[in-house]
């Protein structure tokens, strides 16, 4: 069911339209390209087709999909990694702002630190591994009988 008037008067369409959520498009948006996506969705994974066909009635077009999920994936991390608006909210007070702000430095400072220290570590680490195996293929040559010198 859609909200647009069956009337040819463009008046009668634009009040009709307006009455629909504060302009939105209610009854789907069925272009073709919408029904093609939604029917390849349902044919390669049921739950894909579902979601285009929730995101036609909801009035969306395939082409605003990708960004639409690349805005969400975005928000998800932001939340994720805590970069969401509420942890660096700035405030009307200057100084607590600065506060704020350096005391984010100084984390940031501290995770620099500790990853570099993780790539000397690996970096140790490949070296005592390194002479750990040389001393070994060391005695082994050492205590192996030399069938071959002549």
């Amino acid at each position: 069911m859609t909200c647009l008037s069956d009337s040819t008067d463009t008046n009668t369409r634009d009040r009709s339209r307006d009455g629909c959520r504060n302009g939105q498009r209610c009854g789907g948006n069925w272009s073709g390209l919408n029904i093609a996506a939604m029917v390849v969705g349902f044919v390669l994974f049921w739950p894909v087709g579902l979601f285009l066909l929730f995101w036609n009635i909801t009035g969306g077009d395939v082409k605003e999909l990708p960004d639409a999920i690349r805005g969400l994936w975005s928000r998800i991390n932001d939340l994720w990694r805590g970069n969401g608006s509420d942890s660096r909210a700035s405030t009307e007070n200057v100084v607590f702002n600065e506060f704020q702000q350096a005391q984010f430095e100084r984390i940031r400072e501290i995770k620099d630190e500790i990853k570099e220290r993780a790539r000397r570590f690996r970096g140790f680490r490949a070296g005592a591994k390194r002479r750990a195996d040389e001393e070994e293929f060391n005695q082994f040559m050492s205590d192996a009988p030399a069938k071959d010198q002549t």
